[in-house]
Formats: structure tokens, sequence, C-alpha cells
């Protein structure tokens, strides 16, 4: 109910006093009626008053009851108030038009009274009704929806976790993960902010690479410690084995795929983890599919992967700089890597180059201790370098 009271607020609106006074009689016991002579009248006390019903003449001079129907139906803050049609006309194209225009009900004058009083009854009933039901609908879309995110957060949480027990195999800190996540983000905004040919991608299927990509090495898993951990070259059979870590992660997801059902971040996961290897040529593993039958996700990776691999530091290599990373991507472009991602790369260099030099990892940066011993070596140097000191 609206109003100071308990009782519903309606609306009568006619330009025949007589009219609004038989009205009045009817209703107000029951209701608190609220008499306008003019549709303008009535709209303006709208502004900032609500309604629970409207009775509304259809013949007025200047505004007809068409026209204020038009105008409580184009406001949002009116639209869903009930209107009874109250009319001396038998026309039933008018009757037509004003519930096609949004009128809930009809009624012809003179009226009598109980059929008056049954008919608002009814709208009231339903109008509080049909709140009550949206309040409800909104309640339960809130719970849901909290409901969503509490499982989103709980799948984002397990495969960041998943994530990162698969980099920290062979990455101490887990931060290459990290740095790939980055790097993606940066090639898949490109592709949403220019869309255009092959490499047109929707807002979802964007999000889901960049969620994916932390899986990308899931199959690093289930190498054995005496191979992935190697801090020399691996032999022939060695790296045989390591090629299959693509295949061991897919099975892992289409297991999952299998128990969940279809779900696009999955299958994007899936995609990235089997084809990260595999090189625009058809040199690479574990199938050697070539070109754009490379699923894009994949082509994504391999490119962020490879890059972050080349600027960090293992046990087997020193760090390359960005622009000798950037150089061999762009050499390997057309061979390794899908050409316009290389063009992509070239276009955001910055970008790149802030994300390594934002996201070492910890074992590359020196501690205090090491900053300090390298201080006193650099004095001790100075001084024995010092004239005087040549012996």
């Amino acid at each position: 109910m609206t109003g100071n009271t308990d009782k519903a607020v309606i609306l009568t609106v006619d330009d025949d006093p007589i009219i609004l006074n038989a009205v009045l009689e009817v209703l107000k016991q029951d209701y608190t009626v609220r008499p306008f002579t003019s549709g303008e009248a009535a709209l303006s006390y709208l502004k900032n008053n609500s309604a629970d019903l409207i009775l509304l003449d259809h013949n007025m001079p200047n505004m007809t009851g068409l026209e204020v129907l038009q105008q409580l139906q184009d406001d949002p803050a009116t639209r869903t108030i009930p209107v009874i049609f109250l009319t001396g006309s038998v026309d039933s194209e008018d009757e037509v038009r004003a519930l096609e225009i949004g009128a809930m009900d009809y009624l012809l004058k003179p009226f009598r009274p109980g059929s008056l009083l049954t008919r608002v009854r009814l709208q009231i009933e339903l109008y509080h009704h049909r709140h009550r039901l949206e309040d409800l609908v909104k309640l339960r879309t809130e719970e849901l929806r909290a409901a969503n995110q509490k499982l989103e957060r709980r799948d984002k949480i397990t495969i960041d976790l998943l994530a990162k027990a698969s980099d920290m195999r062979d990455h101490e800190t887990g931060a290459h993960i990290e740095r790939v996540v980055l790097f993606t983000e940066v090639i898949v905004n490109d592709l949403l902010a220019d869309p255009h040919g092959i490499y047109q991608i929707t807002e979802q299927y964007g999000r889901d690479i960049v969620d994916a990509v932390k899986l990308h090495d899931l199959g690093k898993l289930a190498m054995p410690d005496n191979v992935l951990l190697k801090p020399g070259k691996l032999t022939e059979e060695e790296f045989r084995v390591i090629k299959t870590h693509p295949i061991y992660g897919s099975k892992m997801l289409s297991q999952a795929i299998e128990k969940m059902g279809e779900d696009s971040l999955l299958w994007t996961a899936f995609e990235i983890v089997y084809g990260h290897h595999e090189k625009w040529d058809g040199t690479g593993y574990p199938n050697g599919v070539k070109g754009d039958k490379i699923p894009l996700s994949a082509r994504i990776a391999a490119v962020a992967d490879v890059f972050d691999a080349l600027t960090s530091e293992r046990p087997y290599k020193h760090a390359w700089t960005p622009e000798e990373a950037f150089a061999l991507i762009y050499a390997d472009a057309g061979r390794h890597f899908d050409p316009y991602l290389t063009e992509i790369v070239k276009r955001h260099e910055e970008e790149f180059i802030q994300i390594v030099v934002s996201n070492r990892d910890i074992e590359q940066l020196p501690t205090p201790e090491q900053e300090a011993a390298a201080e006193i070596e650099i004095r001790a140097k100075q001084a024995a370098a010092a004239p005087g000191n040549e012996n």
C-alpha cells in the first residue's frame, strides 16, 4: 500500500465532477481516493507520489485518456500501476486501443457500484501479488547470484592451485604462470579491441583464454622428476617423455569435461594444454597440427609461454633481455608462431617489457645480503685499483 495509511491509493481522473463524486462515494470506505479533473494534473501528482490504481476517463479535453495512458506507460516509474478505463463510449476500437497500450480493464459509464468495487479490488490484489512475486524473484535472483559467485570463486581457486602445482614442479616461485597470464591478457585485449577475420573473439572466449592459460603445463604433474628437473640438456628419450605432457594434461581435462558436461572454460583449457606446443608450420607436437588448424587459444599461449621462457632464468640458461626475446619471436613468425600474433606483440612491446620488469622471479632478485656483499666487493676492487696500491 502507498500513502500514509494502510489503505491503497486510487487516482480517479475525470473531467465530470459528478463521476468523480460517484467514484469517491463507492470507494472511500475501503480506499484513499485522489480525484483529478485532468490528465495533466494527475501526471503532475505522480511525479512525486505513487498510486496503487488509476481510474481513467477516456474522453477529456486537452489530453485524452489514451494520451495519459501512453505517458504512464512511457515512464518506468508509473508503467506498472494498473489502469481501469472509464468511458461512456461503446466504441470497441477505443477499448482495444486502450488494452493494447496497457490498460488492465475497461468499464462503461454509468457503472454499477458493485461492479466498480469488484474490479478495483481484483486489480489491486493482482498488483500487490505481482509486486510480491517480483520481490521474491529479486531475492531468489540475488541468492542465486551470490551462490554462483561463490562457486566461481571456488573454481578459480581450484584452477589457480592446479596451475601453481604444475608450474612449481619446475619453477620454484610459480611466477611463470602469473607472467604468462599477463602476456596472454595483452594479446587477448588487442584481439577484442580490433576484431577481424579469423581473429574475432567474444568477450567470453577472451576471458576463458586468460583464465585457462594458467593450466597450459598441467601435464607436467605426470612427468618424472629425473626428466622434468634435470638441470642439463635432455637426451632424445627424455625429450620424448617431456613431449607427452600435453597428452597427459589433455586427458585430465577430458575426464573433467566428461563429468562436468560442456564447459567453455574447461574446453578452452583443453585446447591450450593440448596445442600450445604445436607450431604454425606444422613441426610442433604432439600432433604436428598446422596454421589456423591450431586453436587460437593455443597459438596465443605459445607466444606468451615462449616469451616468458626466454626472458626467465633457468638452471640451464641465463635470462634473455626482452629485446633478444622479441627478435627470436619475430624471426620465428610463420614458422613457430602465428604471424598475426607476433604483430600484436610488436604493437605492445612496452607492455611486455613492463611485465618482465615488474614480475621477476624471486630468485632473480638479489637479497639485501647479496647486495651488501656486492657493494663490498666493488669497493674493494676500487681500493685495489687506486693510485699507490698497484702492488
